[in-house]
């Protein structure tokens, strides 16, 4: 099930080989991209699982999650990420009912009351899995946000509603404050011994949020660059090494064209032709792979379109969020939580051809950890009760947690491809002719 030996220096995807030979050449002159972190985000369950759950179990999710470590067999305890996501929350979870987010498990609390006083003692369950992730060495730290505080959104909501502008929910005199509790946050956390090396303001812009399933807002280009433009500054003034990452696009199109969403698209651009302004923008373009990975033409001809945009400009990409969305003639859809092999193979294809077509230097899942009847963790949780298995209450506090195949097929890259690692050229004899060959990935330390 678990491959050690081949991804340490070279992995294979070779198609129809038929018991064939075959001969790998190796070219380390011809450089790619450098890998910073193969990633999952804390987003929503961590919560009632780091602060609820009995220790053990909670101890066994974060071992599976972040250990680099082997046990007595030579088997691999954990998947070992290199990188952590940090959802900063928006006060939903405060407001409970009143937020209009009827699922528990999506409400978040926020560090900032509407007085304008801190409370560190928020977030709790996800800053136990953040401890545990810095304890297990985890190499880089995230933190986004997908709403400003709910005491400063133009509707009192952490999410936009039905205001179709594609505005910011963020009223104009607040977005000073917006910015300061951001610094807040890397300061606080600064000086509890975790530096987060990046901030992602603003998450997945190009969807209105009209929808009270979950908190986010809408933003023009325009919007969070005056963001961006306030974190720089207040960056700077804190001597914090932070940088801020953009744009967290909700589709790859949005990156490269403006794909019906003029104000919201074309991101690369926008962003990067004003570069020089910045001096702790992280050059560097974040995308979501949803509804971009099926069929397998659109999969290829999407990433060459984007990796071509890229290099007009020198930018590295992150891929910084997927699970199922697209429906496919392999897996179906989201729907249906799978544990098996066929969805951890479908994202395998997905991971290498992200690094290989849009030479991706970072690879992000979206959720660590989901309690829904859905392909959108790595680990599952439910209460082992076949009649009731995603009671909501009862799984706040304990419940039976579930290894996924695909957890381990990301495992085969995040436990092998390390950060700094460069990908090299390599082709694959067919016929006695060397081609090159994207069906394969080969990482050097260089």
């Amino acid at each position: 099930m678990y491959v050690k030996s081949i991804l340490g220096f070279l992995f294979l995807i070779i198609l129809n080989s038929n018991a064939q030979e075959f001969k790998v050449k190796l070219d380390k002159s011809k450089l790619y991209q450098t890998i910073e972190g193969f990633g999952a985000s804390d987003a929503w369950r961590c919560e009632f699982v780091g602060k609820n759950w009995p220790e053990k179990k909670k101890e066994k999710i974060a071992e599976l999650l972040f250990s680099k470590a082997l046990d007595t067999n030579g088997n691999p305890k954990g998947i070992g990420l290199s990188l952590w996501r940090f959802y900063i929350g928006a006060g939903t979870a405060e407001q409970k009912e009143e937020s209009g987010i009827k699922n528990e498990w999506r409400r978040v609390e926020a560090f900032v009351n509407k007085e304008g006083i801190y409370n560190w003692t928020k977030q709790v369950g996800q800053q136990w899995f953040l401890n545990k992730a810095s304890k297990y060495g985890v190499n880089r730290f995230l933190a986004f946000s997908i709403s400003a505080p709910v005491q400063w959104t133009k509707n009192g909501k952490g999410f936009n509603g039905d205001n179709k502008d594609g505005e910011i929910n963020l009223k104009r005199e607040y977005f000073e404050d917006y910015s300061q509790f951001m610094i807040e946050f890397l300061n606080h956390f600064k000086d509890e011994g975790i530096l987060f090396d990046y901030v992602s303001p603003i998450n997945e812009p190009q969807w209105d949020w009209e929808r009270a399933s979950q908190e986010g807002t809408p933003a023009t280009n325009d919007n969070i660059l005056k963001i961006i433009d306030i974190l720089d500054r207040k960056i700077q003034e804190n001597n914090l090494s932070t940088k801020v990452v953009v744009a967290e696009a909700a589709d790859l199109r949005w990156l490269y064209s403006d794909f019906g969403k003029p104000e919201r698209g074309n991101q690369i651009d926008y962003f990067f032709d004003k570069k020089d302004s910045f001096k702790n923008l992280k050059s560097t373009i974040s995308g979501h792979s949803y509804f971009t990975t099926w069929p397998l033409d659109s999969l290829i001809s999407i990433r060459k379109k984007l990796n071509k945009k890229l290099k007009k400009h020198d930018l590295e990409y992150w891929q910084s969020e997927f699970c199922i969305l697209d429906r496919s003639d392999d897996i179906g859809g989201g729907y249906k939580r799978d544990l098996g092999i066929n969805t951890a193979l479908y994202v395998a294809r997905v991971i290498h051809a992200d690094l290989t077509l849009a030479n991706a230097s970072s690879w992000q899942w979206w959720t660590a950890i989901t309690r829904a009847d859905y392909k959108d963790g790595l680990i599952y949780i439910d209460t082992g009760n076949e009649s009731d298995l995603y009671n909501q209450e009862s799984l706040k506090y304990d419940g039976v947690a579930r290894e996924s195949k695909l957890l381990w097929a990301l495992g085969n890259y995040s436990r092998f491809v390390k950060p700094g690692m460069r990908r090299i050229e390599i082709s694959l004899n067919e016929g006695g002719v060397f081609l090159n060959n994207t069906r394969m990935l080969c990482f050097l330390p260089i």
